[in-house]
């Protein structure tokens, strides 16, 4: 018969699943409300900031699918443990950075480890729990999520206010430090398809990503039509292409093309992409506007972006769990127009001098969105798939997610950049505005992909009958 796990192993597994989610998020978020103090103590231009976020990001989405591969190969629970390691060693390396490229290439460290830990979160809590619990566990591991996406303004706006932007990479060590011996003690060890790495893919990804983002980010500073900006744009795409043609070929890729026969794994992943587009790009020009458009301090702009950060904390669990009984698609349907709506009337109603009323309603209608759309977007992929392949599609979303972001971040600075931002609230506002709309139309865009997902009933027949099959498959024979 199958071996159930017990309530206290799903708890511990949760825990300790959910908390180095939190640490991974909340690194993100922290970095956002420190952008305009790493202008000025570091002396970086508006391409080295996108850096300070995109090194992360980008090394996180090219990792990640590796990183699923390291778990189902050599342990979830040992690679979760070695990415934790890596994590709380890269954030001491980025406290002590003396520079802004210092700090870059830390950063580009944390999301490679950031990369093996948060896949691993999802498949652990996966398989800790049945297919009729999963959608509230998640829903809960969503709340965590949501909980470092509502603390890493304030904590990050406290930190560099009272202290220093260098103690924001100081706050993960002891959360790090603390994971680490209870994973190993608490955590089963579980193991997933044990093929060989995908090197040459990782390598063809890592290059098209960073060729397209290089461009994107350059295009800010030194033109669209410039020779470096085309030529980056244009290798970077020649080997994205490249990577897909290779997964297609070899026996062990680290980007499975089956998993893409699934119409259900095909939208939640657009969504997922569309979403943190939006997201991540107006979150890195949300924290700057609070503070050098109306001249909030890093905490006071912390503190005021909490109805957006804040409410998933309360409503991604009960989203979850709901999830269960009404199905993923119309949370999401739903959420993507109420992100877009909040997002717009942001943009609408953005000036110089405003009351901070108006912002946080918008603010409140784009954070109820998003939290009906985190944790049935992660239903949905885990629940596309064979138990076996968890992993690996936990990982695919992640990294689809994560190259949402900087694509989002890299289009809405592209659109945000001039040279006299920082010296007029007035032109600094008006391009802010131009940008939010696009934020809001890359979550209008989401919603057509939540449209196509099957329903809730087809969606179970896809999770539950492989579960129900390994059931048989264990009963004795009388």
């Amino acid at each position: 018969m199958l071996t159930t796990p017990s309530v206290a192993h799903r708890g511990w597994t949760l825990v300790l699943a959910s908390l180095g989610v939190f640490m991974t998020a909340l690194d993100t978020l922290v970095v956002a409300n420190s952008l305009p103090a790493l202008r000025e103590s570091l002396h970086a231009n508006l391409s080295d900031l996108e850096w300070t976020v995109n090194a992360y990001n980008l090394a996180f989405a090219v990792a990640l699918l590796t990183g699923a591969a390291l778990g189902d190969r050599y342990g979830r629970k040992r690679m979760y443990v070695i990415g934790l390691l890596g994590f709380t060693v890269a954030s001491a390396s980025a406290a002590l950075s003396p520079s802004v490229g210092a700090l870059i290439a830390a950063r580009a460290v944390q999301g490679t480890a950031a990369a093996i830990v948060m896949p691993m979160t999802l498949t652990l809590i996966s398989e800790a729990f049945p297919a009729e619990k999963r959608g509230a566990a998640i829903g809960l591991w969503g709340g965590i999520t949501g909980l470092a996406v509502a603390l890493g303004p304030v904590v990050g706006g406290a930190i560099v206010g009272g202290i220093s932007w260098h103690w924001i990479f100081w706050l993960n060590v002891p959360i790090g430090l603390a994971l680490i011996p209870l994973s190993m003690s608490r955590l089963t060890e579980s193991f997933g398809p044990r093929s060989q790495l995908d090197i040459v893919g990782l390598l063809l990804a890592g290059a098209g990503f960073f060729g397209i983002t290089w461009g994107l980010v350059r295009a800010n500073a030194i033109g669209w039509n410039t020779t470096e900006t085309m030529t980056a744009l244009v290798l970077g795409c020649a080997f994205v292409v490249a990577f897909l043609r290779w997964e297609r070929r070899t026996t062990t890729p680290m980007l499975s093309p089956a998993l893409f026969r699934s119409r259900s794994f095909i939208a939640a992943n657009g969504v997922s992409f569309f979403m943190y587009a939006s997201l991540f790009g107006v979150l890195f020009l949300m924290m700057q506007f609070l503070q050098i458009g109306l001249g909030y301090s890093p905490l006071g702009a912390g503190v005021r972006t909490l109805p957006w950060t804040g409410a998933p904390m309360i409503v991604a669990p009960i989203a979850g769990a709901l999830a269960d009984r009404y199905g993923n698609r119309p949370f999401m349907i739903v959420g993507l127009a109420m992100q877009a709506i909040g997002l717009g009337w942001i943009a609408a109603i953005a000036q110089p001098g405003m009351g901070y009323t108006q912002l946080a309603v918008a603010l409140g209608v784009a954070g109820v969105g998003i939290s009906l759309c985190f944790p049935t977007v992660a239903n949905a992929v885990v629940g596309s798939v064979p138990p076996e392949d968890m992993g690996i599609a936990s990982g695919t979303n992640s990294s689809i997610r994560e190259v949402g972001g900087v694509f989002g971040i890299a289009i809405l600075a592209a659109i945000f950049a001039n040279s006299g931002l920082y010296t007029s609230s007035a032109i600094f506002i008006d391009h802010f505005k131009h940008a939010v709309w696009v934020g809001a139309a890359f979550s209008a865009i989401g919603i057509i992909a939540a449209v196509a997902l099957p329903r809730r009933t087809q969606l179970e027949a896809v999770v539950e009958l492989p579960i129900r099959g390994a059931e048989i498959a264990a009963e004795p024979v009388a």
